[in-house]
Protein backbone atom coordinates (compact mmCIF):
# COMPACT_ATOMS: atom_id res chain seq x y z
CA UNK A 1 0.00 0.00 0.00
CA UNK A 2 1.00 3.13 -1.20
CA UNK A 3 1.32 6.12 1.79
CA UNK A 4 1.61 10.03 1.43
CA UNK A 5 4.18 11.92 3.49
CA UNK A 6 2.26 14.18 5.50
CA UNK A 7 3.40 17.90 4.95
CA UNK A 8 5.16 19.61 8.10
CA UNK A 9 2.78 21.59 10.11
CA UNK A 10 4.22 25.02 8.89
CA UNK A 11 3.25 24.33 5.31
CA UNK A 12 -0.40 23.29 6.23
CA UNK A 13 -0.69 26.46 8.30
CA UNK A 14 0.34 28.40 5.11
CA UNK A 15 -1.71 26.65 2.83
CA UNK A 16 -4.64 27.42 5.22
CA UNK A 17 -3.21 31.34 5.36
CA UNK A 18 -3.35 31.38 1.79
CA UNK A 19 -6.54 29.94 1.38
CA UNK A 20 -8.14 32.26 3.59
CA UNK A 21 -6.31 35.06 1.71
CA UNK A 22 -4.24 36.37 4.60
CA UNK A 23 -1.25 37.68 4.07
CA UNK A 24 1.37 36.76 6.90
CA UNK A 25 1.30 40.15 8.55
CA UNK A 26 -2.53 39.84 8.52
CA UNK A 27 -2.50 36.59 10.43
CA UNK A 28 -0.23 37.91 12.56
CA UNK A 29 -1.96 41.05 13.61
CA UNK A 30 -5.25 38.43 14.25
CA UNK A 31 -3.31 36.39 16.30
CA UNK A 32 -1.25 38.67 18.37
CA UNK A 33 1.85 37.25 17.31
CA UNK A 34 4.98 38.79 15.46
CA UNK A 35 4.95 37.81 12.11
CA UNK A 36 8.71 36.85 12.29
CA UNK A 37 7.61 34.29 14.79
CA UNK A 38 4.84 33.33 11.94
CA UNK A 39 7.23 33.11 9.30
CA UNK A 40 9.48 30.77 11.31
CA UNK A 41 6.62 28.53 11.85
CA UNK A 42 5.64 28.43 8.51
CA UNK A 43 9.40 28.04 6.92
CA UNK A 44 9.56 25.00 9.74
CA UNK A 45 12.71 26.67 11.27
CA UNK A 46 10.25 27.08 14.55
CA UNK A 47 7.92 24.78 16.21
CA UNK A 48 4.46 26.08 16.97
CA UNK A 49 3.31 24.69 20.82
CA UNK A 50 0.15 22.64 20.81
CA UNK A 51 -1.71 26.35 21.90
CA UNK A 52 0.28 28.12 18.96
CA UNK A 53 -1.50 25.37 16.82
CA UNK A 54 -4.83 26.12 18.32
CA UNK A 55 -4.58 29.48 18.37
CA UNK A 56 -3.75 29.94 14.29
CA UNK A 57 -6.33 27.49 13.56
CA UNK A 58 -9.19 29.28 15.66
CA UNK A 59 -8.05 32.84 13.64
CA UNK A 60 -7.77 30.66 9.94
CA UNK A 61 -11.58 29.28 10.92
CA UNK A 62 -9.88 25.75 10.17
CA UNK A 63 -12.67 22.87 10.61
CA UNK A 64 -12.09 20.92 13.43
CA UNK A 65 -11.15 17.37 11.70
CA UNK A 66 -8.34 19.43 9.84
CA UNK A 67 -7.40 21.14 13.05
CA UNK A 68 -6.51 17.39 14.60
CA UNK A 69 -4.92 16.97 11.57
CA UNK A 70 -2.81 20.36 12.00
CA UNK A 71 -2.09 18.80 15.49
CA UNK A 72 -0.97 15.29 14.16
CA UNK A 73 1.47 17.21 11.99
CA UNK A 74 3.24 19.40 14.94
CA UNK A 75 3.57 16.06 17.09
CA UNK A 76 0.56 16.23 19.39
CA UNK A 77 -2.50 14.10 20.01
CA UNK A 78 -5.76 15.86 18.57
CA UNK A 79 -8.03 17.20 21.02
CA UNK A 80 -11.42 17.27 19.16
CA UNK A 81 -13.06 13.70 19.73
CA UNK A 82 -15.21 11.98 16.32
CA UNK A 83 -18.02 9.37 17.39
CA UNK A 84 -20.93 7.98 15.75
CA UNK A 85 -23.90 9.77 15.82
CA UNK A 86 -25.58 7.10 17.40
CA UNK A 87 -22.59 6.78 20.12
CA UNK A 88 -24.17 7.11 23.76
CA UNK A 89 -21.96 9.97 24.36
CA UNK A 90 -24.14 12.04 21.44
CA UNK A 91 -27.33 10.98 22.41
CA UNK A 92 -28.26 14.01 23.78
CA UNK A 93 -27.94 15.61 20.25
CA UNK A 94 -29.14 12.79 18.31
CA UNK A 95 -32.23 13.74 20.68
CA UNK A 96 -32.57 16.82 19.99
CA UNK A 97 -32.02 16.01 15.88
CA UNK A 98 -35.11 13.80 16.15
CA UNK A 99 -37.32 16.15 18.06
CA UNK A 100 -36.17 18.89 15.52
CA UNK A 101 -36.87 16.71 12.62
CA UNK A 102 -40.25 15.38 13.56
CA UNK A 103 -41.62 18.47 14.74
CA UNK A 104 -40.61 19.85 11.48
CA UNK A 105 -43.96 17.91 10.04
CA UNK A 106 -45.93 17.91 7.93
CA UNK A 107 -42.77 19.73 6.36
CA UNK A 108 -39.58 17.82 4.40
CA UNK A 109 -36.16 17.88 6.87
CA UNK A 110 -33.16 16.02 7.28
CA UNK A 111 -29.94 16.00 8.66
CA UNK A 112 -26.82 15.51 6.31
CA UNK A 113 -22.68 14.99 6.98
CA UNK A 114 -20.13 17.27 5.91
CA UNK A 115 -19.98 15.57 2.29
CA UNK A 116 -23.90 15.86 2.10
CA UNK A 117 -24.50 11.95 3.36
CA UNK A 118 -27.77 11.73 4.48
CA UNK A 119 -27.80 10.98 8.13
CA UNK A 120 -31.62 11.06 9.02
CA UNK A 121 -34.96 12.35 8.01
CA UNK A 122 -38.92 13.13 8.72
CA UNK A 123 -41.54 11.44 7.02
CA UNK A 124 -42.08 14.59 5.13
CA UNK A 125 -38.60 13.45 2.78
CA UNK A 126 -39.98 9.90 2.79
CA UNK A 127 -43.34 10.94 1.29
CA UNK A 128 -41.31 12.86 -1.95
CA UNK A 129 -38.91 9.66 -2.39
CA UNK A 130 -41.25 8.25 -4.44
CA UNK A 131 -40.09 11.04 -7.12
CA UNK A 132 -36.54 8.67 -7.28
CA UNK A 133 -36.46 6.82 -10.80
CA UNK A 134 -33.15 5.28 -9.60
CA UNK A 135 -33.10 2.94 -6.91
CA UNK A 136 -29.28 2.93 -6.73
CA UNK A 137 -29.85 6.54 -5.52
CA UNK A 138 -31.44 5.59 -2.26
CA UNK A 139 -28.85 2.77 -0.88
CA UNK A 140 -26.99 4.22 1.44
CA UNK A 141 -24.98 5.92 1.81
CA UNK A 142 -27.73 8.44 0.31
CA UNK A 143 -25.67 11.92 -1.08
CA UNK A 144 -28.47 14.45 -1.21
CA UNK A 145 -26.87 16.48 -3.26
CA UNK A 146 -26.58 13.32 -6.02
CA UNK A 147 -30.52 12.95 -5.26
CA UNK A 148 -31.21 16.29 -6.19
CA UNK A 149 -29.37 16.76 -9.17
CA UNK A 150 -29.19 13.08 -10.74
CA UNK A 151 -31.15 12.79 -13.92
CA UNK A 152 -32.10 9.64 -12.06
CA UNK A 153 -33.02 11.60 -9.26
CA UNK A 154 -35.52 14.54 -8.27
CA UNK A 155 -34.27 16.11 -11.03
CA UNK A 156 -36.87 15.22 -13.97
CA UNK A 157 -39.77 16.72 -10.91
CA UNK A 158 -37.56 19.91 -10.09
CA UNK A 159 -39.84 22.40 -12.19
CA UNK A 160 -36.72 25.19 -11.92
CA UNK A 161 -34.17 22.75 -11.86
CA UNK A 162 -31.46 25.35 -13.82
CA UNK A 163 -31.93 27.79 -11.35
CA UNK A 164 -31.84 25.27 -8.43
CA UNK A 165 -28.99 23.58 -9.61
CA UNK A 166 -26.88 26.52 -9.70
CA UNK A 167 -27.80 26.96 -5.96
CA UNK A 168 -26.67 23.79 -5.25
CA UNK A 169 -23.55 24.23 -6.94
CA UNK A 170 -22.98 28.14 -5.52
CA UNK A 171 -23.55 26.28 -2.30
CA UNK A 172 -20.69 23.68 -2.81
CA UNK A 173 -18.44 25.65 -4.02
CA UNK A 174 -18.48 28.12 -1.12
CA UNK A 175 -18.03 24.77 0.87
CA UNK A 176 -15.00 23.28 -1.32
CA UNK A 177 -13.28 26.86 -0.83
CA UNK A 178 -13.69 27.08 2.92
CA UNK A 179 -12.75 23.15 3.97
CA UNK A 180 -10.69 22.34 0.78
CA UNK A 181 -11.90 18.62 1.34
CA UNK A 182 -11.05 16.50 -2.10
CA UNK A 183 -14.22 14.54 -1.42
CA UNK A 184 -15.92 17.73 -1.84
CA UNK A 185 -14.45 18.93 -4.89
CA UNK A 186 -14.82 15.68 -6.73
CA UNK A 187 -18.60 16.30 -5.87
CA UNK A 188 -18.64 19.53 -7.19
CA UNK A 189 -17.08 18.09 -10.69
CA UNK A 190 -19.84 15.07 -10.51
CA UNK A 191 -22.82 17.12 -10.16
CA UNK A 192 -21.75 20.15 -12.43
CA UNK A 193 -20.93 17.47 -15.22
CA UNK A 194 -24.59 16.07 -14.99
CA UNK A 195 -26.96 17.20 -18.02
CA UNK A 196 -29.44 20.01 -18.09
CA UNK A 197 -32.91 20.46 -18.79
CA UNK A 198 -32.03 20.63 -22.30
CA UNK A 199 -29.41 17.82 -22.44
CA UNK A 200 -26.38 19.74 -22.11
CA UNK A 201 -23.96 18.37 -20.13
CA UNK A 202 -22.43 20.54 -17.35
CA UNK A 203 -24.25 23.94 -18.68
CA UNK A 204 -23.86 27.09 -16.94
CA UNK A 205 -26.91 29.63 -16.85
CA UNK A 206 -26.64 33.28 -16.65
CA UNK A 207 -27.73 34.70 -13.14
CA UNK A 208 -30.90 36.61 -13.60
CA UNK A 209 -30.42 40.46 -13.60
CA UNK A 210 -31.67 40.78 -10.58
CA UNK A 211 -31.43 37.61 -8.55
CA UNK A 212 -34.15 36.69 -5.69
CA UNK A 213 -33.12 36.85 -2.07
CA UNK A 214 -34.34 33.45 -1.88
CA UNK A 215 -33.98 30.61 -4.13
CA UNK A 216 -37.03 28.05 -3.98
CA UNK A 217 -37.22 24.69 -4.88
CA UNK A 218 -40.34 24.01 -7.38
CA UNK A 219 -40.94 20.53 -7.34
CA UNK A 220 -43.35 18.72 -9.29
CA UNK A 221 -45.64 16.13 -7.56
CA UNK A 222 -48.71 15.08 -9.53
CA UNK A 223 -51.03 17.68 -10.68
CA UNK A 224 -49.14 20.12 -8.67
CA UNK A 225 -45.88 22.01 -8.06
CA UNK A 226 -44.63 22.18 -4.51
CA UNK A 227 -42.80 25.69 -3.39
CA UNK A 228 -40.16 25.17 -1.11
CA UNK A 229 -38.23 27.41 1.18
CA UNK A 230 -34.90 26.30 2.87
CA UNK A 231 -32.87 27.14 5.64
CA UNK A 232 -29.60 25.51 7.55
CA UNK A 233 -29.05 24.65 10.88
CA UNK A 234 -25.74 23.77 12.62
CA UNK A 235 -24.40 23.03 16.16
CA UNK A 236 -23.32 26.07 18.34
CA UNK A 237 -19.77 25.51 19.22
CA UNK A 238 -19.26 21.91 18.92
CA UNK A 239 -16.69 20.57 20.20
CA UNK A 240 -16.76 16.75 18.66
CA UNK A 241 -16.55 16.13 15.07
CA UNK A 242 -18.96 14.79 13.40
CA UNK A 243 -21.31 17.69 15.44
CA UNK A 244 -18.79 20.33 13.80
CA UNK A 245 -19.66 18.78 10.19
CA UNK A 246 -23.42 17.93 11.15
CA UNK A 247 -26.60 20.41 9.18
CA UNK A 248 -29.79 20.25 9.45
CA UNK A 249 -31.64 21.47 6.28
CA UNK A 250 -35.03 22.26 7.19
CA UNK A 251 -37.64 23.14 4.13
CA UNK A 252 -40.95 25.35 4.82
CA UNK A 253 -43.78 26.47 2.11
CA UNK A 254 -43.58 29.06 0.02
CA UNK A 255 -46.96 29.52 -0.44
CA UNK A 256 -50.49 28.36 1.02
CA UNK A 257 -51.03 25.81 -1.55
CA UNK A 258 -47.67 23.76 -0.84
CA UNK A 259 -48.63 24.14 2.96
CA UNK A 260 -51.48 22.36 2.23
CA UNK A 261 -50.08 19.94 -0.23
CA UNK A 262 -47.93 18.90 2.34
CA UNK A 263 -50.61 18.76 5.26
CA UNK A 264 -52.84 16.21 2.79
CA UNK A 265 -49.07 14.05 1.86
CA UNK A 266 -48.69 13.62 5.66
CA UNK A 267 -51.81 12.68 6.62
CA UNK A 268 -52.21 10.18 3.69
CA UNK A 269 -49.19 8.54 4.64
CA UNK A 270 -50.46 8.29 8.65
CA UNK A 271 -53.85 6.56 6.95
CA UNK A 272 -51.26 3.83 5.16
CA UNK A 273 -49.30 3.59 8.49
Amino acid sequence: MTTHPVPPVGALIRDWRQLRRFSQLDLALEAEISQKHLSFIESGRSRPSREMVLLLAEHLSVPLRERNALLLAAGYAPVYREHSLEDPSLQPARQAIDLILKGHEPYPALAVDRHWNLLAANGAVTNLLGLVAEAELLRPPVNVLRLSLHPGGLAPAIANLPEWKEHLLARLRQQVRATADMKLGALLSELAAYPDPKGEAGARHEAAAEPAIVVPLRLRLGDATLSLISTTTVFGTPVDVTLSELALETFFPADPATAERLRMLAAAGAGRA
